[in-house]
């Protein structure tokens, strides 16, 4: 490949099966000459095959449940001592909804189930950034990366409180990133992925028509989670030193889209 993350060091968080974005991004910054840490949650890990990708990249896993202050700072130490010095790339690919789960309309969240959601797929951010930051665990030009979807800006019905929850993570992404870049300078950005077939995405109510629609809407189609993975990989590497405190959609074009030919002959009578 082009060698753009070799000698970086890095923690990837939520690779769970070979459809996971995080998975495909492991097996590219590997590809790219990168060390890292894999980790998951407990329960998480197993569901999945992290092991396998762990033995493909030469990695080691360290199990943490990113809710909890004390699993992030042993993640943290630990990585420092498995790498053998600071971090200069995490990514952060962590949602999940209750609600959705259990099938909870909207309209009829329980709440319980909302502040678990709002926990694991935004604080967790938050959270891993504080260990982060007050262990001064980044390398200067660090960069730090996590996944949304465009919900958190516009309204898509069925996906519930995640879009809250992905409201949330981008505007911990801006506010924590501004104290990161001008004490640390390191990066932070969300990525606004496309509607992708992973695990958790297959999980939401109607999704195979969704991603249809979307493919019909975008003029470069869908994002696959490969190419995600080559997107995250360029805000790791140097090329992207000043890119911080960004959402940036990575989704055909479809974010900028009113209505597109395709979807337009659906409606209109012959």
């Amino acid at each position: 490949m082009y060698n753009l993350l070799k000698g970086k060091k890095g923690i990837i968080f939520g690779a769970l099966d070979e459809n996971s974005i995080a998975w495909k991004v492991a097996e590219r910054a590997h590809e790219e000459g990168a060390k890292f840490v894999l980790t998951n949650a407990p329960i998480a890990m197993r569901m999945g095959g992290i092991k396998d990708l762990a033995s493909k990249t030469n990695s080691e896993i360290i199990p943490a449940d990113a809710t909890s202050m004390d699993d992030l700072n042993n993640l943290v130490e630990k990585s420092m001592e498995i790498l053998g010095g600071k971090i200069d790339f995490v990514l952060h690919s962590i949602g999940m909804s209750v609600n959705v789960r259990k099938g909870k309309h909207y309209t009829d969240s329980n709440y319980e189930f909302t502040t678990k959601g709002w926990d694991v797929s935004a604080v967790s951010f938050h959270k891993v950034m504080n260990v982060l930051y007050n262990k001064q665990a980044m390398n200067e030009w660090g960069s730090i990366v996590a996944l949304t979807y465009m919900a958190a800006q516009r309204v898509f019905p069925d996906y519930n409180d995640m879009a809250d929850n992905k409201a949330y993570l981008e505007s911990i992404a801006r506010s924590f990133g501004y104290f990161f870049g001008r004490d640390h300078k390191v990066r932070v950005n969300t990525i606004s992925q496309s509607p992708t077939p992973t695990t958790a995405g297959q999980g939401v109510k109607g999704f195979d028509g969704f991603i249809t629609y979307a493919e019909k809407m975008s003029p470069l189609g869908n994002a696959t989670a490969l190419e995600c993975a080559d997107y995250t990989i360029s805000l790791f590497s140097d090329l992207t030193k000043k890119v911080t405190l960004q959402n940036l959609f990575h989704d055909g074009g479809f974010s900028n889209m009113g209505v597109s030919d395709s979807v337009m002959e659906r409606f209109v009578e012959e």
